[in-house]
C-alpha cells in the first residue's frame, strides 16, 4: 500500500496543502506546533475514519473553518484509489472512494491498512486493560470490518445498558429490557471474543521472535489472552461462546443490579504480556516494557501483511525522541518494504535515517 498523494482544506493548521510521497521512507520534520503529527492523522483517518488524538470529527476542523476536505490517492492492491472525506460542523460526515458514495468507514478498511506508532504507545504493557484492547480493536477493525461492526453496536448497546442499571430506581419498568440487552450483548460479545481469539494467536507467531531479536536473545515474549472466565476456550464456534457468555452474565446479574454496572462481557478483556515467565506490566523495566511495546506494533505490521500481501503504511510518529539510540536503530532497521513516515524535530540526530523524500513544515505550509 502505498500513499501517493494528499491534499487538505481547512484540516486543523492546514488551510491549504497538496503534497506527494515518496513509495519509500518519508522524513516530517518540523519544530512542534507547526503540523508534523496533523499531516500523519490526516493519512490515518482514511484507514478508520478516527483520529488517534480527536474524540470527534469537529475537532479536525480548522477554527475558521466550517468544514474541511481531505483526499488521498494512493496504491492498494495494485489497483489506484482516490479516497475522498468532507467533514462539516454539524452534519454527517461524507465518504467516497473513487467517486462512489461510502455507507460508513468501514468500507475502507480494504483499502487503506495503516501501523501507527506514537509516544503514547509506549506506555501500552504498562498502561491499564482499556489500552491494550484498544490496541487490538484498532488493529481488527482494519482487516475486519464485520469485527469493527460488532464493536460499535456492542458499544452502543454496554452505553445503553449502563443507562437503564444506574435508573431504574427511578422507573422499574426499564428494567424489564435489560434482559434484551444482554442477550444481543452475548451474541456480539461471542464474535468479539472469537475475532480477538485469533489476532492474538497470530501475535504469538511474530511478537515473540521481534522481542527475541530486539533482546539480544536475553529476553523470551509471551502473550495471554484474559476474557471472561466462564469460557474455558476462546477458540470455540461462536455459539458456544454465546452460551458461556450468557452463564456468566446471568450469574453476575444482581452484582450488576448492585454496582449499577455492565460486569461481564469482552469489555473487560486484557492482553497479558509476560516477560521471562512474569508480568511485565508489574515487574518489567522502562526498557523492558517499550521493548515488548515495540515488539507488539512491529508484529501487528507483519499480521497486517501476512493477511493483506501488503506492507500497510507505516506512521512512526515523534516516537524516535522517546527511544535510546539502540532501539531507534532496531526499529529503524526492522523497517524493510512498504512505505513508511517519520515525523521528528530538527535538532533531532537522524544519521540512521535513509531517507527518500524529506519534507519541512512550518506553521501548516510543507518544502521538501
Amino acid at each position: 500500500m502505498i500513499a501517493k498523494t494528499l491534499q487538505l482544506e481547512g484540516f486543523r493548521n492546514y488551510s491549504a496543502l497538496d503534497v506527494a510521497f515518496d513509495p519509500g521512507i518519508n522524513v516530517i520534520i518540523g519544530d512542534n506546533a507547526q503540523g508534523k503529527t496533523n499531516l500523519i492523522e490526516a493519512i490515518r483517518y482514511f484507514s478508520g475514519c478516527k483520529s488517534h488524538r480527536a474524540r470527534t470529527d469537529r475537532e479536525l476542523i480548522s477554527f475558521d473553518r466550517e468544514q474541511a476536505k481531505m483526499t488521498l490517492t494512493l496504491e492498494s492492491r495494485s489497483r489506484d484509489f482516490k479516497l475522498e472525506a468532507l467533514l462539516r460542523r454539524g452534519q454527517r460526515r461524507g465518504l467516497w472512494s473513487n467517486g462512489v458514495r461510502l455507507k460508513s468507514g468501514a468500507e475502507l478498511s480494504g483499502i487503506l491498512n495503516t501501523v501507527l506508532f506514537c509516544p503514547e504507545d509506549l506506555a501500552l504493557i504498562k498502561a491499564g486493560a482499556a489500552e491494550r484492547r484498544r490496541f487490538l480493536d484498532d488493529a481488527i477493525c482494519q482487516l475486519r470490518p464485520r469485527y469493527a461492526q460488532a464493536l460499535a453496536e456492542y458499544k452502543r448497546l454496554q452505553e445503553q445498558k449502563t443507562r437503564i442499571l444506574k435508573d431504574f430506581q427511578q422507573d422499574a419498568a426499564v428494567m424489564d429490557t435489560l434482559d434484551t440487552y444482554s442477550l444481543r450483548m452475548c451474541r456480539l460479545g461471542a464474535q468479539i471474543i472469537h475475532y480477538r481469539a485469533y489476532y492474538i494467536e497470530k501475535l504469538r507467531q511474530f511478537a515473540p521472535g521481534i522481542h527475541r531479536e530486539f533482546s539480544g536473545g536475553r529476553e523470551a515474549l509471551s502473550l495471554r489472552y484474559r476474557t471472561v472466565s466462564s469460557v474455558t476456550d476462546p477458540f470455540q464456534p461462536v455459539p458456544d461462546l454465546y452460551l458461556q457468555l450468557l452463564e456468566h452474565m446471568e450469574a453476575h446479574k444482581r452484582a450488576e443490579w448492585e454496582s449499577r454496572s455492565c460486569l461481564s462481557g469482552p469489555h473487560k478483556d486484557d492482553l497479558e504480556v509476560e516477560i521471562n515467565g512474569v508480568s511485565a506490566r508489574t515487574y518489567g523495566s522502562q526498557g523492558q516494557t517499550r521493548t515488548a511495546a515495540l515488539s507488539l506494533k512491529l508484529a501487528e505490521r507483519e499480521i497486517s501483511r501476512d493477511d493483506r500481501e501488503e506492507y500497510p503504511v507505516l506512521l512512526l510518529d515523534d516516537v524516535l525522541s522517546e527511544l535510546d539510540p539502540r532501539r531507534q536503530e532496531f526499529v529503524l532497521n526492522r523497517i524493510s518494504g512498504g512505505q513508511v513516515f517519520i515525523t521528528c524535530c530538527e535538532e533531532e540526530k537522524q544519521g540512521s535515517l535513509k531517507a527518500g523524500k524529506v519534507l519541512w513544515v512550518e506553521n501548516g505550509k510543507i518544502a521538501e
